[in-house]
């Protein structure tokens, strides 16, 4: 079976940091492009930032642009988001994803996506 377990978030003032994780099992990785959507009450989930199956590529948000970084562990079936200068538009639940398919011109959207994981809760108060 498939999961991606994710770990991390919880309650931060404005201004600090936190660190997400993401493992996946069932299967390797190593092929996969993964990365982190977000959704706030009443929003759309959104993209957050993705690095490609051979790292070679990352892409981020606009909005999280020099403030997040995606990384990957070695064996590729980790992949981890670390949140400095948190905002409280940061706020949201955060979700980790895998996908095969995933290219230049679709990263940022959902459907294109395999797999995800369940989920973490990360407030940023003011």
């Amino acid at each position: 079976q498939v999961q991606l377990v994710q770990s991390g978030g919880g309650l931060v003032q404005a201004g600090g940091s936190l660190r997400l994780s993401c493992a996946a099992s069932g299967r390797t990785f190593s092929s996969y492009s993964m990365g982190w959507f977000r959704q706030a009450p009443g929003k759309e989930r959104e993209f957050v930032a993705l690095m490609s199956w051979n790292g070679g590529n990352t892409y981020y948000a606009d909005s999280v642009k020099g403030r997040f970084t995606i990384s990957r562990g070695n064996a590729k079936n980790t992949v981890d988001l670390q949140m400095n200068s948190l905002k409280p538009e940061d706020t949201a639940i955060y979700y980790c994803a895998a996908g095969l398919r995933i290219s230049s011109g679709t990263y940022y959207r959902a459907g294109q996506y395999d797999y995800w994981g369940q989920g973490t809760q990360v407030t940023v108060s003011s």
